[in-house]
Order: structure tokens, then C-alpha cells, then sequence
């Protein structure tokens, strides 16, 4: 381990831990993934051994050995132990939602700032380099009059999703999965979401939502996770004063969590604690959530 890696505790052991976050921890020259912790001690140790790390399942132990953690648990879950590993001064990579509604991830932010720890959460889409090249073109060229978003996608029919608990759960399902991106790029994209106007829920968990934005403007947002659609339908859409401007899905989730951590290790190394995707997002992003919640009531 160099002198200048970080020391990463993963917590959580599923498909997206095992994928994504434990070989992105490894092979990361600002990283090292140093601790595995999960409720299961059996799964925690086969993971750990494949990365030469140390299993856990006591937090106070994981809390001692590392610099950072980086969650990928759901978001009950996260919200709990991230405000306590804040309260730590730990570190944090979060994934999306980073809690199960406003009022906890507003109380894991407090934890976060009151700390002063480094925090980013795992916007996927946000730190593909296509995206970021798209949305510095939208922004330059302003005058966008409104936009879309379509997520139409069958994971939680088949496959290494379709048996999370939290996901099947008709209180998050499309809307707290795969809504907060849906968000985070028209935000980007359009200015601050101020307001969900309307929003309905049809069957196959189909939400449909109208959207508006600080400037006035309103933008759409289609979402279902349980659709057979193959592949996957991601399409980001503006227009305005300089025609219609299209993105669709962009690169790995790999390649953006390399992204993702190259941030990650530039901000604790310098002390910084503001981001674009920082905790503040997140708490953004869930009240953007909630007042969809409230609409279709």
C-alpha cells in the first residue's frame, strides 16, 4: 500500500459491491480496499480473501481500520451506518438513493458537514466523460426551453436485481432507484428542480412526472424498471433556441466509478469537502423524491 492510498472499508457484499465497487477499490492507485464488513460474516470473508483484505462484522472494528468507506447496501441500511461513520470522521462513497426518504438523508448531510468529511454519491451517469462533455455544451449554449427523460428497463423482472428486497419494495421501486439519475441529469442539464407539478403511476410501476425547474421551465421524466425492454431505453433529451440535444446511456459503471474515486482521493487529499454529486446532492435528489410521492398522492 502506498503512503499516499486511502484505506476503503466496502460495506455491503452483493452484486453491485462485488462488480463494481471492490475491483474499482483495488485497482485504483489513490485506493486500497483495506476491510470488508456485512451482516454475513461467510460472504464479508469471501470477498475480503479475493482482495487480501480483513472481514468484519463489527463496525467499531471496521471504523479503526480504514480511512474512507464505501457503501453498497440499501438505503435503510446506508443511512444508519453512513451518519455513524460520518460521526467518525470517516469518509464516504455513497450510492443512490443515499437514504430511504428526506428526513434521514437530511440527518446523514448534518452528520457529513458537522464532520466535515469528503462524501460523493455514485451518480453513475454523472462522471461518464461523454456526459460531462454534454452537459458542458448544453450549459454553454443555454436557452433551453425544456427536456425529457425515458428509463425503461425490465431489471427488476430477471436477473442479479430482480431479487433486492428494497428495489421490489412498491415504496421505492423505479421512483427511488433509478429516479434520482433521471433527476440529477435534467437538473444539470436545465437548472435546479424546484417542484414536481404532477405525477402518476401506472401499472409495471410506470411513473410519468412533469417537472419544474428554478427558471420556470418543465422538463418530463418516464421511468419503469419492470418493462421488457431489451436493452435498456436511457435518453436524455433538451431543446430550445438551439434545436434538441440528445444523450443516451454513456460508458461503464467501471469506468465511472474509476472517475468517481479519482475525485474521491483528489478531495481528501486536499481537504475538500464541496462537489457537484457531493451528500448535498443526495439530500436534493430525495426531496425531489419525496415531492413526487406527494404529487401522486
Amino acid at each position: 500500500m502506498g503512503q499516499d492510498q486511502l484505506r476503503v472499508g466496502l460495506v455491503g457484499t452483493g452484486p453491485w459491491a462485488t462488480t463494481v465497487h471492490a475491483p474499482g477499490l483495488a485497482d485504483h492507485p489513490g485506493t486500497v480496499l483495506s476491510a470488508v464488513w456485512s451482516r454475513r460474516p461467510e460472504a464479508a470473508a469471501a470477498l475480503a480473501q479475493a482482495y487480501d483484505a480483513v472481514p468484519t462484522s463489527d463496525l467499531d472494528e471496521l471504523f479503526e481500520q480504514v480511512d474512507a468507506l464505501a457503501f453498497a447496501v440499501p438505503p435503510t441500511v446506508q443511512a444508519e451506518l453512513a451518519t455513524r461513520a460520518a460521526e467518525a470522521g470517516k469518509h464516504l462513497i455513497l450510492e443512490k438513493p443515499i437514504a430511504p426518504d428526506l428526513a434521514s438523508a437530511q440527518r446523514l448531510a448534518d452528520a457529513v458537514a458537522s464532520a466535515g468529511v469528503a462524501s460523493l454519491v455514485m451518480l453513475t451517469l454523472r462522471f461518464a466523460q461523454q456526459t460531462r462533455d454534454w452537459l458542458d455544451g448544453v450549459t454553454a449554449a443555454g436557452g433551453w426551453r425544456g427536456g425529457s427523460v425515458r428509463w425503461l428497463s425490465g431489471a427488476l423482472l430477471a436477473g442479479k436485481y430482480a431479487t433486492s428486497a428494497w428495489r421490489q419494495d412498491p415504496a421505492a421501486g423505479a421512483l427511488a432507484d433509478i429516479g434520482p439519475h433521471a433527476f440529477d441529469l435534467l437538473d444539470a442539464a436545465l437548472g435546479p428542480i424546484t417542484n414536481v407539478l404532477a405525477a402518476h403511476r401506472g401499472p409495471e410501476d410506470l411513473w410519468q412526472l412533469l417537472l419544474e425547474h428554478e427558471s420556470g421551465i418543465t422538463s418530463t421524466a418516464t421511468l419503469s424498471l419492470r418493462l421488457p425492454v431489451q436493452p435498456t431505453v436511457v435518453e436524455y433529451s433538451v431543446f430550445g433556441e438551439h434545436g434538441f440535444r440528445t444523450l443516451g446511456r454513456t460508458g461503464t459503471a467501471n469506468d465511472a466509478y474509476t472517475a468517481l474515486l479519482d475525485d474521491f482521493a483528489a478531495m481528501v487529499s486536499c481537504g475538500t469537502t464541496t462537489h457537484p454529486c457531493d451528500v448535498r446532492r443526495g439530500v436534493h435528489l430525495a426531496r425531489i423524491v419525496d415531492q413526487a410521492r406527494v404529487a401522486l398522492r
